[in-house]
């Protein structure tokens, strides 16, 4: 039984019941048959079908948004935009997704020689619960446009959004067993994995969970896709315009509440500025309204959990223990739910939890460095590897050092890190490895098969 919980309030909303294990064989021998008629049909007919979700996706974008702020606390008004996002990647595979899987004549001794790519069969997609819906469809679109089959494992906390999106496919008209929900425990996701109609697995989530995942799957030599958590740091040269920098660190380090891999989390500032941008950050953390997330005037909402809470509450005890200084937050408030307000931690160093560790809620730790030189050295210095972000006056600095200096697997300047179903999106070290969007992302399931005519 899956059971969804209102992190505002702490009410029970629904019950779900799961599938059980002779149930799951049946649905994965389903999910093959499916794919061995859907691999069949062609790019227009699988073009117009997403073209159709993403319709649907912008038509119920109300009704999506509510789901996602009952069951995980996101601010209505991001949910509706999460839902709009979502279409604009159904419309961009829709469109691209014939030509990035387009035969490639290569010049050979063959009279005709090329790289041609083909489905491989059902992937089984293990998603989590801080953008239920954004995360689905950006595996969900390529994997569907490249003539796979999608079988979705979502987070237990999000039963509602997982059978909503396995609703949208089919009103989209998406043959049955081509997009589905596996409602399923974790001893059941092994068996999954081991299944052999199971061709593929992607994982977004934590680094022991991706880990967990990417054993199991490579055991039977089945390709996995991990995008996994995140440090990012930001990088505030003495240089930086500071409105600029200031309003783009704040609303990435508030979005979702906090609750993203791609957040901003660390944020490494020259002395020279610190003052001045630890006071103007302050200011506008602070301003930020916290509350009930059906409330349109609210932009940061709960946690998702309780326990999720209680985990970020450690790692500012732990911290200030250690010598950092809270400038803003810091203590869980009283009432029901599980927010927490957006907090401001200064003189963080290494040895600190929120120095090392992903923080998941808007919790913000400023690491004072002398230059530049130092700011890329603590930049570099985390487990972790997905974004990071510059900011100076001088672009070409900013470039330079996004393009050469930073180990990230996407680096903006003067700019927030986000996703972009126009971009490759991963990263590296404990952050995971493969590309989800971009032309990317639509190869990282298919066979290249080289084709060679005599």
């Amino acid at each position: 039984m899956f059971t969804s919980i209102n992190p505002a309030t702490g009410e029970t909303i629904a019950e779900y019941p799961a599938i059980t294990t002779p149930e799951l064989r049946t649905t994965l021998r389903a999910s093959e048959k499916a794919w061995l008629q859907w691999r069949r049909t062609s790019f227009a007919d699988r073009s117009a079908l997403l073209r159709r979700a993403g319709t649907l996706l912008r038509e119920r974008a109300d009704r999506y948004g509510r789901l996602m702020a009952l069951e995980m606390g996101k601010p209505i008004a991001a949910g509706r935009a999460e839902s709009e996002k979502c279409a604009t990647a159904c419309d961009y595979y829709a469109e691209h997704g014939e030509r990035f899987l387009g035969d490639v004549p290569i010049a050979t001794d063959a009279s005709r020689s090329y790289v041609h790519h083909e489905p491989i069969g059902a992937l089984l997609a293990v998603m989590p619960w801080n953008f239920p819906f954004w995360q689905v469809l950006r595996v969900a679109a390529p994997t569907l446009m490249a003539g796979n089959v999608m079988l979705l494992k979502h987070a237990a906390n999000v039963p509602g959004c997982a059978i909503a999106l396995e609703e949208l496919f089919r009103d989209a008209g998406f043959p049955a067993g081509v997009f589905t929900n596996l409602p399923i425990d974790h001893t059941q996701l092994k068996l999954a994995i081991r299944h052999s109609a199971v061709r593929a697995v992607t994982l977004t989530g934590s680094a022991g969970a991706g880990s967990a995942v990417a054993k199991e799957a490579g055991q039977r030599l089945k390709k996995s896709v991990l995008e996994l958590g995140g440090s990012d740091p930001y990088i505030i040269l003495e240089d930086a315009d500071l409105e600029l920098a200031v309003e783009a660190c704040v609303t990435s380090r508030l979005i979702n509440s906090g609750q993203s891999c791609i957040a901003a989390k660390r944020f490494v500032v020259v002395d020279a500025v610190r003052a001045q941008f630890e006071e103007r950050f302050v200011a506008r953390m602070a301003a930020a309204r916290t509350g009930d997330p059906l409330d349109e005037t609210n932009t940061v909402g709960p946690l998702a959990r309780r326990d999720l809470r209680d985990t970020l509450q450690g790692q500012v005890a732990q911290s200030t223990a250690r010598g950092a200084r809270a400038l803003l937050g810091g203590t869980i408030p009283a009432g029901s739910g599980a927010f927490y307000p957006p907090t401001v931690l200064t003189n963080v160093a290494k040895g600190m939890a929120v120095y090392a560790e992903e923080t998941f809620g808007p919790v913000a730790a400023i690491i004072p460095v002398k230059n530049e030189r130092a700011a890329i050295k603590v930049a570099n210095d985390s487990a972790f590897g997905l974004g990071a972000a510059v900011f100076t006056r001088d672009t070409a600095r900013g470039e330079r050092i996004a393009a050469t200096d930073i180990a990230a697997g996407s680096c903006f300047v003067n700019a927030y890190v986000r996703s972009d179903a126009r971009l490759p999106f991963g990263g590296i070290k404990e952050s995971g490895y493969g590309r989800e969007l971009g032309p990317d992302g639509i190869r990282e399931f298919v066979n290249v098969k080289t084709v060679y005519v005599r």
